[in-house]
């Protein structure tokens, strides 16, 4: 049998460490690491021993978004990223989800470490929007939540350029995100985790409820908005030609 593709530790007093590991593939959004990490969260939504969740990467990747097959699936019409709903996972997770972007978080990477609760970032590690890099428009519901965690005017400018920002650039820009050295980043992301788990389950649970709430209520406007703008761009014969060469083929 194949090695997992993602790991579920627990660390500690109510933490669960979840590490994407798929290095064949440099942690992109694979059948295996979508399955693996959708079947992951499932579990630990049904754990009442819970309290947080780390998820991070390996090596200096967090995760690198979109495989060449599932670009090119999504350009021939063959699904949609809502049928692979990946952005959510953090976000529906009724305890706190620390997001440890050891990484580099390319894309819907990117956007699905925006999802966590707490974001730690990597002063080293590159962080980018890259979908119009392509030539299409972005989609896992980042127009909606990288404004809201970054500010409008950065990620306005994230997504529009698709340009790459290294971590300590992000710093200097104002994010409000604890930006570390790389490995410092997981064992703060643990600390962190560790402090969430001193308080009751119940009051985590249900202060996270309220707090991600009007997230949740407004996520599939923008949802709905995106799948209509992918209607409209992804399928130009400039972003099957940006796809290969991007992957060098």
């Amino acid at each position: 049998m194949a090695a997992p593709v993602v790991d579920v530790a627990d660390a500690g007093a109510g933490v669960v460490l979840v590490t994407m590991q798929d290095r064949a593939n440099k942690n992109t959004f694979s059948d295996a690491l979508i399955r693996e990490l959708t079947e992951a969260f499932a579990r630990i939504g049904e754990r009442e021993d819970c309290k947080a969740v780390v998820l991070t990467g390996y090596d200096n990747y967090f995760s690198s978004g979109g495989t060449q097959e599932g670009l090119r699936d999504l350009f021939e019409g063959k699904f949609k990223f809502t049928d692979r709903d990946l952005y959510s996972l953090a976000l529906n997770c009724p305890v706190p989800v620390v997001s440890a972007m050891q990484g580099h978080g390319i894309g819907g990477g990117f956007v699905l470490g925006m999802f966590g609760d707490i974001v730690v970032l990597a002063r080293e590690s590159v962080y980018t929007a890259n979908f119009m890099k392509y030539g299409f428009t972005p989609g896992m519901g980042s127009t909606f939540i990288l404004p809201t965690k970054l500010g409008f005017a950065l990620a306005e400018e994230m997504m529009l350029t698709g340009s790459n920002y290294r971590g300590d650039q992000l710093q200097k820009r104002g994010v409000p995100f604890s930006v570390l050295p790389r490995e410092e980043v997981l064992p703060h992301a643990l600390e962190l985790a560790a402090n969430l788990a001193e308080k009751p389950r119940v009051s985590l649970v249900a202060l996270k409820t309220h707090l991600v709430a009007p997230i949740r209520e407004r996520l599939a406007h923008f949802i709905d908005a995106e799948v209509a703008m992918h209607a409209l761009t992804f399928h130009q014969s400039e972003v099957k030609q940006q796809i290969e060469a991007a992957f060098g083929r």
